[in-house]
């Protein structure tokens, strides 16, 4: 499944936006990004999204199941209503019209007022009864696609690992469990994780044993161990592994994570060969691990016939992708993500220049003030190119950058005296080898000679 368009009316800022999301005819990856002040309408785009997919999810979940409905305060100020029409391709559909795929309309009307619009959902509820019937009638592992919100309040405040009993086993369908709520608590992800290696110490053999088995074990003992290992690699919980694998291929530094019980409950990761309590990493450690982490985990419960489920299909919508990430990590964002999820579509915002300047292919557009603009060939410009050409912010602070093409318009007139003078000014205030400060001196020194 993906989403191909979306058009919002008077929704937020936007009087009549139209977008449409990669893959597209000009851009074969399946990433869009949004990049834009701050307030200049991003969030409102994924949200927008995320309300009308709920839909989807609802009646996906249950027969006439409800959706969110378009928020009150997010119907433009000028208008009495609103409406967000989206366009959705699911390959595979045996009904689905391939020139038109399937298009449904919500709309909302301010209190008080006339209504001027109506909802349409006739397509929302053919495209879930598809997704549902199939599972209940002709493959009860049938896949269902992901479809998930990661909102910007996203982040790892706790790790509880009690595990709350509900009395029901795993469903499939488990994995749209606050997936478009925008409030989306990792705790689940971390609960489950708990409970599943539990499951899975109870059929096989213990990590830890295995552990104490590899360092006490003899040479002449070794056929034991392999044996053993292949029992233990045989009872590991293939939703687990999907876990562990796109934690893995997202961190590479990071392993084999796990609960560990002594000396205390706790989740413990191995980073660079050393085991960590999973509260000793940063705050970007843990909210990347816990985003990847719940996306597999979802992938895995929802794809329950596949041997790799992180090869599952459906949308991932993240809002500012390289929040808490250190610079190193957000050059590689995008090509981890998909990567490592391949199948699936993604929507994501950014402040970075980073993000959408090392990846070929990506749909970027550019947000200001309620206006929309596409932006192409970003692949392979460096931070500072972006941050003029498509940001529209300085590379260093404005007033540093006068006084810098001063000092360069000083040199260009051969004013010599004045230059100097600028320039031990600037060496005062700006750090030893600054690279600028460097080119200068060479021009001093030129300027010095000719004169002499």
């Amino acid at each position: 499944m993906e989403i191909r368009k979306i058009r919002l009316n008077n929704v937020g800022r936007f009087t009549d936006l139209e977008v449409a999301f990669a893959p597209t005819e000009k851009h074969a990856s399946k990433v869009t990004v949004f990049v834009g002040n701050n307030g200049a309408g991003k969030t409102t785009i994924l949200k927008s999204l995320a309300t009308s997919l709920s839909w989807l999810v609802g009646r996906i979940k249950t027969d006439n199941g409800s959706g969110s409905p378009i928020a009150e305060d997010i119907v433009n100020n000028s208008t009495s209503s609103s409406s967000i029409d989206i366009f959705v391709r699911s390959t595979g559909h045996p009904t689905e019209d391939k020139s038109e795929g399937f298009r449904w309309t919500l709309s909302r009307t301010r209190k008080g007022h006339p209504s001027k619009a109506t909802s349409n959902l006739a397509d929302v509820t053919k495209l879930a009864d598809y997704f549902r019937l199939h599972i209940a009638i002709v493959d009860e592992k049938a896949s269902v696609p992901i479809i998930a919100f990661y909102p910007v309040e996203r982040s790892v405040l706790d790790i509880p690992l009690n595990i709350k009993k509900s009395g029901k086993p795993s469903d499939q369908l488990d994995g749209y469990d606050y997936s478009l709520s925008g409030r989306v608590d990792f705790s689940h992800f971390f609960e489950w994780f708990r409970e599943r290696e539990d499951s899975e110490n109870e059929k096989g053999i213990p990590l830890s044993v295995m552990e104490n088995l590899a360092k006490t074990v003899t040479p002449a003992q070794n056929h034991i161990l392999s044996e053993l290992t292949a029992v233990y690699l045989a009872s590991r919980d293939p939703q687990l592994n999907a876990v562990r694998n796109a934690i893995n291929a997202f961190m590479p530094d990071f392993n084999n994570l796990r609960v560990q019980r002594q000396p205390h409950l706790h989740m413990a990761v191995d980073k660079a060969g050393r085991t960590l309590n999973v509260n000793q990493l940063s705050q970007g450690e843990k909210t990347l691990m816990a985003l990847i982490g719940d996306i597999a985990r979802r992938l895995a419960l929802m794809n329950p016939s596949l041997s790799n489920p992180l090869l599952g299909k459906g949308v991932v919508m993240i809002d500012e992708v390289d929040l808490h990430l250190h610079p190193q990590w957000q050059r590689r964002l995008i090509h981890q993500l998909t990567a490592t999820f391949p199948h699936c579509q993604f929507i994501l915002t950014t402040h970075s220049p980073l993000v959408i300047s090392d990846t070929k292919d990506v749909l970027c557009y550019v947000l200001d003030d309620g206006e929309l603009e596409e932006r192409n060939g970003l692949y392979g410009l460096d931070a500072n190119q972006v941050l003029l050409s498509v940001m529209d912010t300085d590379v260093r602070n404005s007033e540093v950058q006068a006084r810098l093409d001063k000092l360069l318009e000083l040199l260009q007139d051969k004013k010599l005296k004045a230059a100097k003078a600028l320039f031990e000014e600037l060496s005062a205030d700006l750090p030893p080898g600054h690279i600028e400060l460097t080119k200068a001196a060479l021009l001093i020194r030129k300027l010095e000679l000719r004169s002499a």
